[in-house]
């Protein structure tokens, strides 16, 4: 059999070299989220602007420029408002915190508590708070308790089971490496529970601050008729009894900006120090 012949392969120097090009505009507007949701929120306000003053009628449907004059005009009672609004949310959402983790806690530990979480939580957490309004007004009356009874009920649910969820999802492996430690129960919990599930956790804290920022603004037009410390579900239904729909409209976007700075600042920045800095993205 011939011998085959020897075959001698010369590689350029600069065959592995690497080569760079500019990047074009496109691609670093594309790449930039901040950039891309800016603009997207500039044509939503140019389609809002033009087509209020297409259809013209203020009353019904004002222009962007409206609103933003009645937001500016009423800065001094919308901030007054929302602070109002928010002071009594924090109070109502940090005691729904308090009560998920109690309940997630016990039924982490024990099969009666599961059990009592698992039942209450198919029970009341398809129940829309709001609907609890009139037996918290038999019950308080017209009060701020009312309104934290309300908001109570808007927050615990959704965290509880989205933290008892991440509780159970947690590895096995995790579970016998802290029973191995001889972690006490709140060592076990604090060190390989939560951190294991600090992803559900996270998305339980969000869903349960966007289900109490709805209940305020709902609660408040019912429970904002009497008293001094008006919010700004008060300030919304004040203005629609007005017919000043300007006005409503700058209620409205106080809510969205305040949904909005929360959203940006608390949770995406708890997100990325945590959940994407631990690589926990799913």
């Amino acid at each position: 059999m011939p011998d085959r012949p020897e075959t001698i392969h010369q590689v350029s120097e600069n065959a592995f070299e690497v080569i760079e090009r500019p990047v074009s505009a496109w691609e670093r507007f594309y790449g930039n989220a901040a950039l891309r949701k800016l603009v997207l929120l500039l044509v939503l306000a140019a389609v809002w602007e033009i087509s209020a003053r297409w259809y013209g009628k203020s009353l019904l449907l004002p222009s962007l420029s409206e609103t933003l004059k009645a937001f500016v005009d009423q800065a001094g009672p919308l901030s007054q408002a929302a602070a109002w609004t928010i002071v009594r949310l924090l109070k109502g959402y940090s005691l729904g915190l308090l009560l998920a983790i109690v309940l997630t806690a016990i039924a982490s530990v024990t099969r009666i508590g599961a059990d009592f979480l698992e039942t209450l939580t198919s029970m009341l957490n398809p129940l829309p708070s709001i609907a609890l309004v009139p037996i918290s007004l038999i019950w308080f009356a017209v009060s701020e308790n009312g309104l934290i009874f309300v908001l109570v009920n808007a927050v615990l649910w959704s965290v509880a089971l989205n933290t008892y969820a991440g509780f159970r999802g947690v590895s096995p492996t995790l579970r016998m490496v802290g029973r191995n430690y001889g972690l006490s129960t709140v060592g076990y919990i604090t060190r390989i529970l939560i951190p294991g599930a600090f992803p559900s956790i996270l998305t339980g804290l969000k869903i349960g601050w966007a289900f109490a920022w709805r209940t305020i603004i709902a609660s408040e037009m019912v429970y904002g008729v009497s008293g001094e410390k008006v919010g700004l579900g008060r300030y919304i239904n004040d203005e629609s009894n007005l017919s000043h729909t300007p006005g409503v409209f700058a209620g409205l976007l106080m809510v969205i900006l305040l949904g909005l700075a929360v959203e940006s600042l608390i949770f995406k920045t708890v997100e990325k120090r945590t959940v994407r800095r631990w690589g926990m993205e799913t």
